[in-house]
């Protein structure tokens, strides 16, 4: 290119090195960009995500062009005209050029002041749509370089080389593969073909001076250009011709590369990390390194890992599983998903390169896999040949570590067309697999420990019968954040003696496990305490008790409510928590009932008081806790009168209403707590749905209760429950004659859903099941009970004890 050239010539290529950051730009057929490089994001002020799909005259808004200072022509420069705006519809068939002046736009990102860009503009011929390739330079930035003065910058010009054979052609086509990383290597190679078939971009300084332009990622430090500039200066003023290249130059490259290497880090840290969630790390990983940094990378990772398991412990084997959780690539679609399938388990043995980074936590790399190397990395995939995908390709497996274990490694391969993986790559893997690893060891801990919490919780939250005797019961569970799965909000129902059912909502103030610890603690005790059938403040008292021995650093606030469905009351005591709103069939009106507050449970010393509530068939019991009505910044009564009023619109189902109250309740927004909700529909039992009797203390009432049950369930239309229903029956009240010794024994039978029978005694031993003998009398009144029964149990009381027994309704 120098060849020719006149005196003053080879000084303009000395002052100008050759290598000026450009900016990339790929137009599609329709004028919209599908490729914009970090030099674009750079020059024109725009991010990828702003620009890719969007029209590029909106991108590139050209304010102006600058002609040629001397009207001379360079090349195809004034075949097009000078205004790049013209060239921006992707409807070009030749190469063009020109220099420009562009304003970016300060919304998109620019600086809002105008750009003096060169530009050069390439169709690209080939397989698929029709497309333009567009190079862009900041022409000021020639003013800053080198001893290039502002005079010869107003003379610069781009155009095109008509030949090839010049210094840095065969380093476009390296490089130019490395600023295209979302092209494949095959489509990028393809590009540069035509680019160098249609000409090179060059800088012209005059008719005479041309300089090739080569795409550079770095800028050399500021005191390297500066001692550059005083090399130069003093060469020039000893009237000495510049010389070859030093190692000052190489030095200059070697930075480049390393800043590209630093910014690649630096994007692929700013990209993975985004979710706390396992499968969606991984993704992020693969797609940050393909097809920029690799074209085919592989992640494996340890059993336990995958498992969402503990930390995985102890150095790999060969019989480490090695789970292949995720495969990206640029090849054609599904050429890998057969041969190497995700989901896949497999172990390594210990004569391949992965066996040697898993053990040794460093990384591997093999410039070319050999026909050898391939045959012993196949061997492991029986009847599938993955040679042809791996062959003669440059491969670098990187580890995946966390606190210095090895939790999976990455393997990267690159196209044979592609440069082969360096010791820089080595060190530029093993920083991109040290940051992935500690995302991924986060995203692994977040993973455990949220199935900790899952399955605490599960364990701690109790499933409730959706039916009671005489009445409904829905729920609902929400966390405050996602990051708190676990805390002390819980509901729970017990089947009480009589038909009647417990209710009761709590909350243990504070988050984490040890809330919910303690909550289980809560829990377990009232149900304990329910069984007993102690009254609502005296329960409550109880747990009061419980709390200050279990230690000072917890407070509870707990609602007990007793349904009673034949008496039609309400038996309630708070305990701190915040009123239930009951919801009143007849008139649709919801209302909070006034409760004696009570203080939290853990603060001692301070009495409980329980009141009475009538209740008739169809009205609606709503208990929850205040997490679903306060909200920070807002008075706790505005979310109240909200609960209030979302409870009494009618729904179809108890779901429903409960999902209309979450709803309305959560619009507001700003919630951070948990929410325990609870709905009870108090059905009732009718009075003819009740046969209650009173039985002597003597074996000749045996029989008489049997009748009695019998008759009682012909009447109810259900003699096929009457030969199970008069054994039990005979059986409880044989044992209540028997050990009771005197007084009146009850006998109740309800018909609520299933059929409930109760006989209770003064007798306040609670029975236990026997082991009888082949010889003995007694002992086998209770398995009998247990083979028949739906359901049975036992509650004692300050009077005596209650047993009883369900039996599956044929109606219901």
């Amino acid at each position: 290119m120098e060849r020719g050239t006149p005196e003053g010539g080879t000084a303009a290529h000395s002052a100008v090195s050759g290598r000026i950051p450009l900016a990339v730009v790929v137009i599609d057929g329709a004028g919209l960009v599908s490729h914009w490089s970090i030099g674009a994001r750079r020059l024109f002020g725009y991010a990828k995500d702003d620009a890719v799909g969007h029209p590029a005259g909106d991108l590139l808004p050209v304010s102006g062009a600058l002609p040629p200072q001397d009207g001379t022509r360079y090349g195809t420069y004034d075949a097009l005209g000078p205004d790049l705006g013209n060239s921006l519809d992707g409807h070009i068939s030749y190469p063009a050029a020109g220099r420009a002046r562009l304003t970016p736009s300060v919304s998109g990102g620019g600086h809002g002041e105008r750009v003096d860009v060169l530009w050069w503009a390439y169709p690209l011929v080939g397989p698929g749509h029709e497309r333009m390739l567009v190079l862009a330079a900041d022409a000021a930035r020639l003013a800053r370089d080198d001893a290039v003065d502002r005079a010869h910058v107003e003379r610069i010009a781009p155009g095109f080389a008509l030949h090839t054979d010049f210094p840095g052609a065969d380093d476009l086509a390296e490089r130019l593969p490395e600023i295209l990383p979302s092209m494949s290597v095959a489509e990028s190679a393809r590009i540069v073909s035509q680019v160098l078939e249609l000409g090179y971009p060059v800088l012209e300084f005059s008719q005479h001076d041309r300089v090739p332009v080569t795409p550079d990622w770095g800028v050399p430090r500021r005191a390297e250009r500066q001692a550059r500039k005083r090399r130069a200066a003093e060469a020039a003023a000893a009237g000495i011709a510049p010389g070859p290249a030093t190692a000052d130059d190489a030095e200059d490259l070697e930075y480049a590369a390393v800043r590209e290497h630093l910014e690649f880090l630096n994007e692929v840290s700013a990209r993975i990390g985004s979710s706390l969630d396992l499968s969606r790390t991984i993704e992020e990983v693969s797609k940050a390194v393909v097809p920029r940094f690799t074209d085919v990378a592989g992640t494996y990772l340890r059993e336990q890992v995958v498992a969402g398991e503990g930390f995985p412990e102890g150095v790999p084997d060969e019989t480490t599983l090695w789970h292949r959780v995720a495969v990206e690539h640029t090849d054609e679609p599904g050429r890998w998903d057969d041969v190497v399938p995700v989901g896949e388990s497999m172990p390594f043995p210990a004569h391949t390169p992965f066996f040697q980074c898993m053990t040794s936590g460093d990384p591997v790399l093999v410039p070319r896999i050999t026909e050898e190397m391939g045959n012993a990395i196949a061997s492991q995939f029986e009847k599938r040949d993955i040679r042809p995908l791996i062959n003669h390709r440059s491969m670098l497996i990187v580890p995946l570590k966390a606190r210095n274990v090895v939790l999976g490694f990455m393997i990267l391969l690159r196209h044979r067309e592609r440069p082969v993986f360096t010791d820089m790559d080595r060190v530029t893997g093993a920083e991109l697999a040290a940051r992935a690893g500690l995302v991924l060891d986060n995203a692994r801990m977040y993973t455990y420990q949220e199935s900790v919490a899952d399955t605490l919780q599960e364990s701690m939250l109790p499933h409730i019968a959706s039916r009671m005797s005489g009445c409904d019961i829905a729920t609902r569970y929400l966390p405050g954040t996602l990051l708190g799965r676990v805390g002390g909000d819980w509901f729970d129902s017990v089947k009480l003696p009589g038909a009647r059912t417990a209710l009761v909502v709590g909350d243990v103030m504070g988050h984490g496990l040890n809330s919910a610890a303690m909550m289980g603690q809560l829990r377990t005790a009232v149900q304990t305490m329910a069984a007993l059938d102690l009254p609502p403040a005296q329960l409550l008292r109880n747990l009061d008790d419980l709390a200050q021995r279990l230690g000072e650093h917890y407070l509870a606030t707990c609602l007990y409510a007793v349904y009673d469905p034949i008496a039609g009351d309400l038996h309630l005591a708070n305990a701190g928590h915040i009123p239930p709103v009951l919801v009143r069939a007849r008139s649709g009106r919801s209302e909070l009932l006034d409760l004696p507050t009570g203080a939290p449970i853990g603060v001692g010393g301070v009495p409980f008081e329980s009141v009475r509530v009538r209740v008739a068939p169809g009205d609606r019991l709503l208990m929850c806790t205040d997490g679903l009505v306060e909200v920070r910044g807002e008075d706790i009564g505005v979310g109240l009168a909200t609960l209030v009023e979302s409870a009494a619109h009618p729904a179809a189902s108890m779901d429903a209403a409960c999902d209309t109250i979450i709803r309305a309740l959560n619009t507001r927004g700003g919630r951070k707590d948990d929410v325990a909700l609870l709905m009870a529909r108090l059905n009732g039992v009718a009075s003819e749905d009740v046969g209650h009797w009173r039985i002597a203390a003597d074996p000749s009432e045996v029989s008489r209760a049997r009748d009695l049950v019998r008759r009682q369930l012909r009447a109810w239309g259900l003699d096929i429950l009457e030969d199970a229903a008069t054994l039990l029956v005979s059986e409880l009240v044989t044992n209540s004659v028997r050990h009771a010794r005197g007084g009146r024994i009850g006998l109740r039978l309800v018909r609520s859903g299933r059929i409930l029978c109760e006989v209770d005694d003064e007798d306040p031993s609670l029975p236990t099941l026997l082991n009888a003998g082949p010889g003995d009398e007694f002992g086998r009144g209770l398995r009998v009970v247990t083979r028949l029964a739906k359901e049975w149990g036992t509650s004692s009381g300050s009077s005596g004890k209650t047993v009883w027994f369900e039996l599956e309704s044929p109606r219901h």
